[in-house]
């Protein structure tokens, strides 16, 4: 039966129709993805090898004689081709391949066109056959310059790289056999792919009966060829759209290999025309034996590490320009599974991490939409805002929603006509229709209540402890040097009470010339004395509160109460603010002791560590916090706490309240004024002058077949998408996992859109709008090559914290190892039928520092060792902190910076835009002739070797080792010589970096034990501690659990 059917053949790119030879021709495996300008004539035979170049090639290879090409060693575009005649080659030596070289068949009238299955190639004197011409992304290129070298038949081994642009799901299919009357078929153009308007059309040959298609997550199957015979150009396209993950090559060299380059094996015919390997899209790690023993050894040289740290994904941004930046929201992969199948071998966290009020990248600024008489345009199904990608039609008078696909009236106020190609003649005059990120103008029916003042409410700890350690001076005259700066001005309302084992309330009347101090004593019954004069408004108010703030530390320093009446306290703070909402900021130094929500010692019976109740210790042990939390955020008001107690104070209870409030936990173990004054005075700052969204609610939404599962961050779940924020600022940012609906997704494109609506300082009700969309794909390698390691390790590290509340430190770590195991597995399977993987960990290039972070998370407070190796409160406020960090400052967290700078200092001249390099976590990054900075973003420790030269340590500090040995009471400021003042340039330059946090020091010297241990050398996570492995031994469990069967 004819394949074609009765259609009369044209000639394919201009080429003479001749009739196809009687036998099947051999057919390379694959044809390239890279686009083709121009193509040779098709009167000689051109032979054609895979290579890492995706580039266009501007010049053909001229017409008339054979093109060889020689396997290029870069993935730069070809830019000149060459021209050479064919010899008969010489007989090609066995160099491994699936089958030996076939014996030298006789020379054929080639006129007759009846060839072998696998014909030769014919002599220059010849006229040769005509090849048809190669379709779409069959590249025609020529010889290396120079003088031509011996010819060696080209064995076609795989696919070539593809693009990682998004496209259709592709079908994959196995070569066609051609039977001898089928003439030459008809090339048909088509359109360029999808996200990729520049590309060349594509050329496809008219359907062929094909075998079965095999699945698409399974790598393409090998074809070889005879050694002398020149492969015909498939006529068919090596996929319909979509990603084709590229295999690794054979014999390829262990190691590191980057993207795109070629590798050979290493017995063979010269590089000239030799056997093409395969390309790699992926990196790997060679896992070797070491010589004389079974173990087997890793370079640490070779070892991937995140010098540079988070790098945002704003690739995508490219194929979908109109998305929100990505510092905005992430997801885990900008690739979004079409089958439930799919999903399951994923094994890693599918979700989002939404940062929604995170500072604006250089440049840009978030455009303010106010549509008006109009309303907010929103579907009137799904309730999504318009966006860049709903579309208009019927003139512009409907418009349909990218989320639901429903058809939405236009209103008159904002109708506009359609130009030629369907777009609204003022899109660009539009915020809302050509940007991702935009903040709308609220009317009135978007309000519960008219917008609520700024409030600011200060509970402070007045108990001796307090008082002792110099707390209660700082925060009084911190808040006093932020009152000018506290957003909301002239509507700031601001109030005050102290407690010990009594309540002290405030009067702040404007018309009184100094505040009035009243104390109630009865903690079971409590009442506001003068309620109307508890919370005033800052800007009339102003001398008064000056004059009670000045004198706090006074009235308070000789009391010597150790009792602590906190949730008595906290009562009384919620009846005077439960009416306006606001902010409630906690000082608290003292475990609470009397009153209701007092709390006990806990983590004393040591037999408890190790056992299924561990996890209890983590727990809130009194549920009036959480009930307290649960009352505080329906009146919109936000608690931040600030601790500061030398001993047991039961964080994970008291951080119960920040957590459901949308507040945040500060912790100062063994506070003492003369060393954290200036960090508490850095925080403190910032939490009351920041920019601050009031009475704030959050929704995120998603398109057909996709929806969200759990939360996760500081906030209360309303309802089963509805997150109630009281307060939310650029600071915070939270995460959600996702599912699907579907057991197959039918659309191209998945769409996400979050939405928070807020009381900004200034009164005036916003609706923040982020909208991004990403391709919904068919195989799985396109997951891992648009994989966000940030966003991954951001919600792996949000779920392995909340496991801690209900099993043991050590099954949290365990599920982590296990996330990365599989997901490594079923990567390694994508190649390991066609390819030789033996020796090697191979991993995608977008999660090489995954395994490391990863390795990096296990060794952070909240989850490191047993509850044993750390104190509660410690693992409890690290938790509560990293539970609402933006991607950037935990990837900071998780692999700091470690930086030398003794020899800039000693330099004749320090540039203050000089870029400080930053050294691999191990201590053989360290010399005992330097000093390091270790700065995590929360903390500095200065490490002083002890071999540095002592004229620098005097500079620094004042002081000789030899006459001052204990660094911990060392005092570290600027001083009058030049090393002194480059060294605190470079600390501010790196304090700088990022405002949210200041870094307090810590100097320590080498071998100064046990603060080197616990300050410095525990935090280098490359290196095996007691309890925990180093980087290259993590590496070799992970390579040997994925070698095994699942």
């Amino acid at each position: 039966m004819h394949p074609f059917g009765n259609e009369k053949p044209l000639n394919a790119l201009g080429q003479p129709a001749m009739p196809a030879p009687a036998a099947s021709q051999a057919t390379p495996p694959f044809l390239s993805s890279g686009p083709v300008v121009g193509f040779g004539a098709s009167g000689a035979s051109r032979t054609t090898a895979p290579f890492s170049s995706s580039g266009a090639f501007p010049n053909p290879g001229a017409q008339g004689a054979p093109q060889a090409m020689a396997p290029p060693l870069s993935s730069r575009p070809i830019t000149g081709l060459e021209t050479s005649g064919y010899t008969s080659p010489p007989q090609g030596r066995f160099n491994g391949l699936t089958r030996p070289p076939q014996p030298s068949y006789p020379v054929q009238d080639p006129n007759s066109f009846q060839q072998s299955l696998a014909p030769r190639f014919p002599p220059t004197s010849q006229s040769p056959y005509p090849l048809r011409s190669p379709p779409f992304g069959a590249p025609s290129v020529g010889p290396p310059l120079g003088p031509p070298p011996a010819q060696v038949p080209v064995v076609p081994m795989g696919p070539p790289p593809q693009i990682s642009s998004p496209s259709p799901p592709r079908v994959s299919m196995a070569p066609p056999v051609l039977d001898s009357s089928v003439p030459a078929p008809t090339a048909v153009l088509h359109s360029p792919l999808p996200g990729n308007p520049n590309a060349p059309p594509l050329v496809n040959m008219p359907h062929q009966q094909f075998p079965a298609g095999r699945p698409v997550s399974m790598p393409a199957p090998q074809t070889f060829s005879a050694p002398n015979a020149p492969p015909y150009a498939s006529p068919f396209n090596a996929h319909q759209g979509g990603y084709v993950p590229p295999p690794p090559p054979v014999g390829a060299t262990l190691g590191f290999n980057s993207m795109g380059q070629t590798q050979y094996p290493s017995t063979g015919p010269p590089l000239e025309g030799t056997l093409q390997g395969l390309i790699e899209d992926f990196q790997s790690l060679s896992v070797a034996s070491t010589p004389g023993t079974l173990d087997h050894g890793i370079d640490p040289k070779l070892l991937a590490r995140p010098l540079e740290g988070d790098n945002e994904p704003t690739s995508i941004l490219e194929t979908y320009p109109l998305n929100c930046h990505p510092r905005y929201l992430r997801l885990t992969t900008h690739a979004i599974p079409s089958s439930q199948s799919l999903l399951a071998r994923w094994h890693l966290p599918l979700g989002v991490v939404v940062h929604p009020l995170a500072e604006a990248p250089d440049g840009e600024e978030v455009p303010v939409v106010n549509f008006g008489p109009a309303g907010v345009i929103r579907c009137r199904r799904c309730r999504t805002y318009v966006n860049p990608y709903v579309s208009f039609t019927d003139a512009g008078r409907k418009w349909r929603c990218n989320l639901c696909s429903l058809l939405n009236d236009v209103p008159g106020e904002y109708f506009c006509a359609l130009d030629a190609t369907g777009r609204r003649c003022d899109m660009d005059q539009r915020p809302e229709l050509c940007q991702g990120s935009v903040e709308i103008i609220a009317p009135t029916e978007y309000m519960v209540r008219p917008p609520m003042p700024p409030l600011y409410f200060f509970l402070i700890d007045v108990s001796v402890t307090a008082v002792r350690s110099g707390l209660l001076e700082v925060v009084s005259k911190t808040i006093k040097s932020c009152l000018n700066e506290l957003p909301g001005y002239p509507r700031t309302q601001i109030g005050f009470i102290t407690f010990d084992s009594t309540l002290h309330f405030y009067s702040l009347k404007s018309s009184s010339s100094q505040p009035q101090m009243m104390v109630v004593a009865d903690l079971e019954d409590i009442f506001l004395p003068m309620p109307d004069d508890l919370l005033v408004n800052l800007s009339d108010s102003r001398s008064v509160v000056d004059t009670l703030l000045d004198s706090l530390p006074s009235m308070f320093q000789d009391n010597a109460n150790v009792e602590s009446a906190f949730g008595p306290a906290l009562k009384a703070a919620f009846m005077v603010t439960g009416k306006l909402g606001g902010k409630l900021i906690v000082f608290q130094s003292t475990l609470p002791s009397l009153g209701v929500g007092r709390l006990r010692l806990r983590g004393e019976d040591l037999r408890v560590y190790g056992t299924d109740k561990e996890h209890s210790l983590q727990t809130p042990e009194d549920p009036f916090y959480k009930q307290m939390a649960a009352e505080f955020t329906k009146c919109q008001i936000a608690v931040d706490i600030f601790n500061f107690s030398d001993k047991y104070s039961d964080i994970a209870s008291l951080g119960t309240l920040a957590k459901y409030t949308g507040g945040q936990v500060y912790y100062y173990p063994s506070f003492h004024a003369s060393i954290h004054e200036e960090k508490l005075k850095h925080d403190l700052a910032r939490d009351l002058t920041r920019e601050t969204a009031w009475e704030a609610v959050m929704r995120i939404r998603c398109g057909k077949g996709v929806r969200f599962t759990t939360y996760h961050g500081h906030f209360m779940l309303r309802s089963t998408d509805l997150l109630a924020l009281p307060a939310v600022d650029c600071d915070k940012a939270f995460a959600m996992q996702l599912a699907l609906e579907e057991t197959l997704i039918t659309t191209q494109t998945a769409y996400f859109q979050v939405a928070l609506l807020y009381t900004s300082s200034s009164g005036e009700r916003r609706i923040r709008v982020l909208t991004t969309a990403v391709p919904v794909v068919t195989d799985l390698g396109d997951m891992y090559r648009q994989a966000d390691t940030g966003a991954i390790v951001s919600v792996m590290s949000r779920l392995a914290i909340e496991n801690t509340l209900s099993t043991k430190l050590e099954d949290a770590r365990q599920l982590l190892q296990l996330k990365i195991v599989k997901s490594l597995r079923e990567y390694r399977n994508l190649y390991v039928v066609q390819h030789r993987l033996a020796g090697r960990l191979i991993y995608p290039e977008s999660l090489k520092f995954l395994a490391l972070y990863v390795l990096s998370l296990c060794k952070t407070l909240a989850l490191r060792g047993g509850y044993a190796d750390a104190s509660l409160d410690e693992r409890c406020a690290a938790g509560y902190s990293m539970m609402i960090l933006p991607i950037g400052r935990l990837l900071r967290l998780l692999y700091p910076s470690l930086i030398r700078v003794d020899e800039i200092l000693l330099k004749a001249s320090h540039k203050s835009d000089e870029v400080l390099e930053r050294l691999p976590l191990t201590t053989e990054s360290l010399d005992s002739r330097g000093l390091y900075i270790y700065d995590n973003g929360f903390d500095f420790v200065i490490w002083f070797g002890r071999m540095l030269f002592p004229d620098i340590v005097t500079s620094i500090l004042g002081v000789d080792f030899s006459t001052f040995p204990d660094l911990s009471r060392a005092a570290l400021f600027e001083r009058d010589n030049e090393i002194s003042r480059k060294f605190t340039k470079i600390l501010m330059k790196l304090r700088a970096e990022d405002l949210s946090s200041y870094q307090l020091c810590h100097m320590v010297r080498q071998g100064e034990q046990p603060r080197e241990s616990s300050l410095f050398l525990s935090n280098l996570v490359e290196d095996q501690t007691a309890s925990t492995s180093g980087y290259r031994d993590w590496i070799l469990r992970l390579f040997r659990q994925t070698q095994q069967s699942s």
